[in-house]
Order: structure tokens, then sequence, then C-alpha cells
């Protein structure tokens, strides 16, 4: 991995209704990592992807990406399309699965990349179902669909909301896996919001902790999970906190 940051966040607060859910001290974020954010519910871990994915914006406090500035509401297109977010509840087009995963290409303009689409439909399991109507579909089956939308943007950063919450194991697995593949085949960066501390130790290369906005610790996957520093971080991996 690259020694210069790709995020840089410094003393970043996020409010709303004048309560602040996010103040991050600091925090980088390096090319060509998978990044796992957990904690409990409410620690925060959502609004920190959306400030990733410039959809919000900071009360104050610097975000960088690419070690240009971000300012509020004027983040460029450019950098805007480096980064795709796959949410827990994908929301899906009201037609078959395949005209879903083309959308945002077809948004962009491009064309001409029939056959990489379907390499990504199959990578995914989802031949089968590619003319089905996507309101049909189980949640894993829509959780690949909203996947494999992303990953065929050739994104630089990818960003996953609880992306495996509540599906059986082999949605779990199987999207694991592709992602697990795309960051060590393209080199892209991912970070993973989740509550499966398991999925963290499979996936991660870094864990940072967030409670109550705050990150309480961050470090390698392993020094995370079998030497944490900090008594709370010790408490979570083993089940042990209360919330």
């Amino acid at each position: 991995m690259s020694s210069a940051p790709l995020y840089e966040l410094r003393q970043v607060v996020k409010s709303y209704d004048a309560r602040a859910v996010l103040k991050v001290v600091a925090l980088d974020i390096h090319p060509g990592e998978i990044l796992a954010v957990v904690g409990p519910s409410g620690a925060g871990k959502s609004t920190l992807l959306r400030l990733l994915n410039f959809l919000e914006f900071p009360e104050s406090g610097a975000l960088k990406y690419r070690g240009q500035p971000i300012q509020p509401d004027a983040a460029p297109l450019s950098l805007r399309r480096e980064v795709t977010t796959v949410f827990q509840r994908s929301a899906l087009l009201s037609t078959n699965v395949r005209r879903n995963v083309e959308y945002g290409l077809r948004l962009r303009g491009e064309r001409g990349r029939q056959v990489e689409i379907q390499a990504v439909i199959e990578r995914l399991g989802l031949t089968p179902l590619a003319h089905k109507p996507a309101q049909t579909l189980s949640g894993g089956e829509a959780q690949r669909v909203a996947l494999a939308r992303a990953i065929v943007l050739r994104p630089t950063v990818l960003l996953l909301d609880e992306p495996t919450a509540n599906l059986d194991p082999y949605n779990v697995g199987l999207i694991e896996t592709v992602v697990a593949e795309l960051n060590r085949e393209q080199g892209c960066t991912v970070v993973l919001v989740t509550h499966n501390v398991f999925q963290a130790h499979r996936l991660a290369h870094r864990v940072a902790l967030l409670l109550g906005g705050s990150i309480v610790e961050i470090a390698e996957t392993q020094t995370f999970f079998e030497s944490p520093h900090d008594p709370r971080t010790s408490a979570f991996v083993k089940g042990e906190m209360v919330y």
C-alpha cells in the first residue's frame, strides 16, 4: 500500500440537529487497503461513510481526498465518480437484473462494455437471474445485484455499509469473496462498516472501533483482535460490551 493517504480526516465534526454524531480527531485511509469500521448501532459508522462518499460534509475540520481539500457541496464530479457505495438496503430499479447492473454505466454514457458487464454478472452468480425482475429477488440476490452495479464502475474506493446483514451463509461467502478479489486484483480501496467482528477479521487489513462518534482504536487486524490497547476494544471484540 502507498504511504500517501487516500483520505485524510482531521478534527472532523458532523452534527445533526445540533448534536455531534461524529468527532474524528485523525483518520488516514490508505490506497489499496480494506479498512473495517466496527461499533454498535448509533456509533456514527454510516455517517462516516456518507462523508467519505461526499454525500455530506463536516461542519468543522478538514477532509481531504488525494491531498485535495473537500469543501462543502464542492466535491468535483471526477472525484465523486471514483467512490461508490453499496448500502445495507439495496435500492434497485423496477426493471430486470441486467438493466440494474448496467444502470451506472448508462448514466455516465459509457457504452460498449457488455463483455465486462457479463463477466461481473457471472462473477456474482447472477447469470440465471439476469432477466428476472429486481422486485422478485431475495435479499441476498438483491445485495449481489447492488454489488455488481457498484464494481462494474471500476471504483477507486468501494464503501460497504453492512453489505451482508441478515443474509444467508452462501450470499455472505460470495460477497466477501468478490470484495476480497476486487481489492487484491484491482487494488480497490474498501471501507467496510459491519457489526460482524468475524467478517472484519476475515476481510480487513486494519480495523477501527467507533464509539459515540469517536475512533477509540485503529490497528492492523491481528493487533486489533489479539492485542488491543484500549479496554473498550477488548470488551467489544470479546462480546462483553453492553450497549
